[in-house]
C-alpha cells in the first residue's frame, strides 16, 4: 500500500442548526482568517454557509477543504467549537469519501447518498474544490 499523500485533499462538513448558527459563524470566520493571513497552510478551501440541505446534506452547512496531514487539528478546531462534522478524504469514489471512509464529530445526519457517484460513475458534478456542498 502506497503511503498517503500529504498535500491530497479532504473535506470537513461542518453541520448547524439555527440555534448553533452563531457558533458555525464564527468557527468559519476562524478558517477564513487564518487562510487569508496565509498562517493556515493547511486549509485551502471555505465554503459557504448553506442555511438549507443541499447535495447529501439533509440540513445546514458549509465545508472547509484541507490537507490530509490535518485532519487533527481541523477536528479539534471543529470539537472545541461543539459543533458536528463529518470529515472524509476525496477519492474517485465520491459514496465511499462520505460514508465508509468518513469519520463522524458527533452526531451523525443520515445522508442523502443517492446524489453521490460510486467509484468510476459521475452524474456530472464538478469536484475537487470546484464546487461548495
Amino acid at each position: 500500500m502506497a503511503d498517503a499523500d500529504p498535500a491530497a485533499p479532504w473535506h470537513a462538513h461542518i453541520y448547524y442548526s439555527a440555534e448553533e448558527r452563531a457558533a458555525a459563524e464564527a468557527l468559519r470566520n476562524r478558517f477564513v482568517s487564518l487562510t487569508r493571513n496565509g498562517n493556515d497552510p493547511a486549509v485551502l478551501f471555505v465554503g459557504r454557509m448553506m442555511d438549507r440541505p443541499i447535495g447529501p446534506h439533509p440540513i445546514a452547512q458549509y465545508e472547509v477543504h484541507f490537507r490530509e496531514g490535518f485532519e487533527a487539528e481541523i477536528g479539534a478546531l471543529i470539537e472545541a467549537a461543539d459543533l458536528r462534522a463529518l470529515i472524509h478524504p476525496l477519492t474517485d469514489d465520491d459514496l465511499a469519501d462520505h460514508t465508509v471512509l468518513a469519520r463522524w464529530i458527533g452526531e451523525p445526519v443520515e445522508l442523502d447518498v443517492t446524489v453521490l457517484d460510486a467509484k468510476g460513475e459521475n452524474q456530472g458534478v464538478a469536484r475537487f474544490g470546484v464546487t461548495d456542498f
